[in-house]
């Protein structure tokens, strides 16, 4: 039995990893589960999963955890520390999936030598990929991608060494508005974004999507997990969503992962690997399906995936104001304060006003970097207030 650890276990990854879990028992137990600020979400979780430990991010809320697990026998804490003491017990697996980069400092924090992290915080890698990588390898510390995209490059890259890799393709849904003009995507509302036609997933991840800052963001991901330079990295347009990668060798064959858009897939390979686990997780049917199409993306109408791409060649610091930055500017748009393209007018802002410096060396330099881009772009805000609507 194999004992698991969830960081952001109320979130779309924990109910998944719930869905899984009950697809395998006896297999896993739960040793720590983790959340942000829903108590009641998290001590139902806890009981559910029998977990040991419970950690909530909002400091102020111990006491209402506390009080919710009384009886259960299940320990809690509030706060950074707890998320650390969660990150930290007993465990072979540790899920992490707390959103932002929230989410890096309990992440580094897990590692240690013979511990598998089942990585599904794009933060972690944007923000600090160099050192992230760096640092699991040093502790002995095995990563495995979550995402989707990731997760299907991963396994296709086992049909040839690495040597032998002439590029590697991550798939977009093209999000709500694939086929909306750029005068309809400037009007669009929240709520428009919201509306994902494949995946359910959070709001700001469901954003990223619509914008494809998602996508620019997997890029970047994707050239830390697997090491190769970037201009070895594209993107292509998949509404079909089941396609999630593609690896292109140099004989010319591709190996592609496909699976229906359901995030308990990749989860089960991560948790198990390099096994297998019966699941319940929804089947690919071709023939039902019907067809598989793609296309270019269109950065003219969706500019984040070019400011993605410039920040993944410049390299240095670059990547974490553009992922601070955009978690700024998706916030402003989801409270109404800017318009749609005000993210992307946003983050563009921002990178220009912080002239870069370097790659960031810790979690601290990592912190440092994002504190320093999210002031610079809540500064730029207003500018861009005149485009809500």
């Amino acid at each position: 039995m194999k004992r698991l650890s969830i960081l952001g276990a109320t979130g779309s990854i924990g109910h998944s990893v719930r869905t899984l879990l009950a697809d395998a028992p006896g297999l896993y137990e739960v040793e720590a589960v983790a959340g942000g600020r829903d108590v009641a979400a998290l001590a139902e979780t806890a009981r559910a999963l029998n977990a040991r430990f419970a950690a909530i991010a909002d400091p102020a809320a111990g006491r209402a955890l506390a009080e919710a697990l009384a009886g259960s026998g299940i320990a809690s804490g509030a706060g950074p520390s707890a998320l650390i003491e969660a990150a930290q017990r007993e465990a072979d697996v540790v899920v992490s999936a707390i959103v932002g980069v929230a989410g890096l400092a309990p992440t580094v924090a897990a590692f240690a030598p013979g511990r598998r992290i089942a990585l599904a915080n794009k933060e972690c890698l944007v923000a600090a990929g160099a050192f992230f990588m760096a640092e699991a390898a040093r502790q002995g510390t095995e990563i495995l991608p979550v995402d989707s995209e990731h997760n299907a490059i991963f396994q296709a890259l086992e049909a040839g060494p690495r040597k032998a890799v002439e590029k590697i393709t991550l798939t977009a849904s093209g999000g709500p508005f694939r086929l909306k003009s750029r005068e309809e995507i400037a009007r669009a509302l929240p709520k428009d974004a919201l509306k994902h036609p494949n995946w359910s997933m959070g709001a700001k991840i469901t954003i990223d999507s619509a914008t494809l800052m998602n996508k620019g963001l997997e890029l970047i991901e994707a050239m830390h997990l697997f090491a190769l330079p970037p201009e070895r990295f594209d993107a292509v347009v998949h509404p079909e969503s089941v396609v999630h990668g593609l690896v292109s060798f140099v004989d010319g064959s591709v190996t592609a992962g496909l699976a229906m858009p359901d995030m308990c897939v990749p989860i089960a390979h991560c948790l198990a690997f390099p096994d297998r686990i019966v699941t319940s997780c929804r089947r690919l049917d071709l023939v039902a399906l019907g067809r598989l199409s793609f296309e270019a993306p269109d950065e003219a109408r969706f500019p984040a995936l070019a400011l993605a791409r410039a920040a993944m060649a410049a390299d240095g610091m670059a990547a974490t104001i553009l992922n601070a930055a955009n978690e700024v500017a998706v916030a402003a748009y989801l409270e109404g304060r800017i318009g749609f393209y005000g993210i992307t007018d946003t983050v563009a802002a921002t990178l220009d006003r912080i002239n870069g410096g370097p790659a960031p060396a810790s979690v601290a330099d990592a912190m440092e970097a994002d504190a320093q881009a999210r002031r610079a772009a809540a500064v730029l805000l207003p500018k861009f207030s005149a485009k809500a609507s």
